[in-house]
């Protein structure tokens, strides 16, 4: 979310000491257009503790190798903190866990929280945690965040939302370096998924042998996002927003924010009490 605020907001939004805050700016007023406009009963955020975790790199080498060079724009760099701290400061849960991707923090929260939920990523792995209307992802485009079911998933790709995963490893994924299967693109990675239901029983059936093989053995612990991590479920709600009321003051004034605090605050504030909801 603050990677697209970044690059959406013009480098000229800057702090009064000079502090460039657009990433900060447009994550705050993001959070505060998705919760007037989706009313949630309960809000986290999740975060790349690890984006390109070692285990993943042990197991496909060129996992998300061609980032490496610049895996983080220098000037979003000291804004992340700021952003943190804002997030904390307003009472909204941050969680994550060291050696692991935001998407696994968010498919393993999915697994122990009850329907209905919405995930609002640009990531589409996460696409494979889609079940029919109760799990769905709010995914950014330039109208608006589009809500993308397992009815979507299958007119964009011709498979089920669940096999997402399958049809990544097979075509390959060249924004997470993903190689693919050489000769399987879209179309017939969707015909081997309608016909065998996963990758795992393409490789029991022999469709795919030797170095094939080997690379979808290593893909099916790859690609899926982690969903049993030993991770808490937050609060996710508080009586009242901001949390830390002289927090938010002080940050609002250092960097310039308190308008975009004030949008988020009043749209928190706004959410239908969970004791009438």
């Amino acid at each position: 979310m603050f990677f697209r605020a970044f690059y959406a907001i013009p480098q000229t939004m800057r702090g009064p000491d000079g502090t460039l805050v657009n990433a900060v700016r447009g994550t705050l007023d993001t959070l505060a257009r998705y919760v007037t406009d989706r009313k949630p009963r309960h809000i986290a955020f999740t975060t790349d503790e690890d984006w390109r975790p070692a285990w993943r790199v042990a197991l496909i080498k060129g996992y998300k190798e061609q980032r490496t060079a610049e895996p983080i724009p220098p000037a979003l760099i000291p804004q992340v903190p700021i952003i943190m701290a804002s997030l904390g400061a307003v009472g909204i849960d941050v969680v994550g866990l060291e050696g692991y991707e935001a998407e696994d923090i968010v498919a393993s929260l999915a697994a122990k929280v009850k329907p209905p939920i919405e995930i609002a990523s640009g990531d589409r792995d996460l696409f494979s945690l889609v079940r029919d209307r109760e799990i769905i992802v709010l995914y950014p485009q330039k109208g608006g965040p589009v809500e993308v079911d397992e009815a979507d998933v299958q007119r964009r790709y011709s498979i089920p939302g669940r096999s997402y995963a399958d049809f990544a490893m097979l075509r390959g994924d060249p924004s997470d370096g993903l190689p693919g299967i050489a000769g399987v693109g879209d179309k017939k990675a969707a015909e081997l998924v309608s016909r065998y239901g996963s990758v795992e029983a393409m490789l029991e059936a022999g469709v795919f042998r030797g170095s094939n093989a080997d690379y979808l053995q290593n893909a099916m612990k790859v690609v899926p996002p982690v969903r049993d991590l030993p991770i808490e479920v937050p609060r996710g709600r508080r009586d009242h927003y901001p949390e830390h009321p002289q927090k938010v003051e002080q940050l609002g004034a250092k960097y310039g924010i308190a308008n975009n605090f004030e949008r988020l605050v009043n749209a928190l504030n706004s959410l239908p009490s969970l004791t009438k909801a």
